[in-house]
């Protein structure tokens, strides 16, 4: 796993801790406490280890044995105890189950946020990379050189979903200004937090690797500023 960590915190300072008690970064110290989005991707289903297209639009599987406990772990993380006011969840079967068994240990309620759902992959759901490779080739080949190119069959494009979980992020700023809040989801929509708070290209979706059950997290501030704090941290799996 790997981290960012704020300019201003000790060199020694573990990540965890960095999303626990974030410090002021770049941002001026009269800018007040930010919102910060600690992103959860859900734990494994039985299609994640089989690399297989599971998006908005499939079968919406549930998570597997390891998915679970992998949530489990998730739960006992340090950097959550005491520091996450509140969960939300995409509306999907697994990111549900992966957020109910956190909140339950945190003593806290879940919301739903339809905006956190992942990408509706179109007729790629269900299927390897390789498969789409040979069943769609020019509908891949377009998919990976522009973020408007729709998955086959009326999926959503990387820039369709990007809009949305923009606006999903404004809402949620919004609403929880100056609190810690878990948002659990999927690959495509925490990549793209990451993404949007770098102002990096939509190419670089593809430069990033999201494990199970990892944690991110994003702090955004009163004058519309962005700090990325923690990236694909699975220390808590192990």
């Amino acid at each position: 796993a790997s981290a960012s960590r704020d300019p201003s915190a000790e060199a020694d300072l573990r990540a965890a801790q960095a999303v626990a008690t974030p410090t002021a970064g770049w941002a001026p110290a009269d800018m007040g406490a930010p919102a910060t989005f600690v992103l959860l991707r859900h734990g494994e289903t039985p299609l994640t280890p089989q690399k297989r297209f599971s998006g908005s639009g499939g079968s919406d599987p549930s998570l597997s044995g390891i998915g679970r406990e992998q949530a489990r772990k998730v739960a006992d993380a340090p950097a959550l105890r005491g520091t996450v006011q509140a969960v939300v969840a995409s509306p999907l079967a697994r990111t549900r189950e992966t957020a109910g068994i956190v909140a339950d240990r945190l003593g806290l309620e879940v919301s739903v946020e339809d905006g956190l759902r992942e990408t509706d992959f179109g007729a790629w759901e269900g299927l390897t990379f390789g498969e789409v490779r040979e069943r769609h080739p020019d509908d891949l080949n377009a998919w990976l050189s522009s973020p408007d190119a729709e998955p086959t069959g009326g999926g959503e494009s990387f820039a369709a979903t990007a809009a949305r979980v923009a606006a999903a992020r404004d809402r949620l700023v919004s609403a929880h200004a100056g609190r810690t809040v878990l948002l659990v989801t999927h690959v495509t929509p925490i990549k793209t937090f990451v993404r949007l708070a770098l102002g990096a290209p939509p190419e670089a979706l593809f430069r990033m690797e999201l494990s199970a059950a990892s944690l991110s997290a994003v702090a955004y501030y009163a004058d519309g500023n962005a700090s990325v704090r923690l990236f694909n941290d699975t220390s808590h799996l192990r």
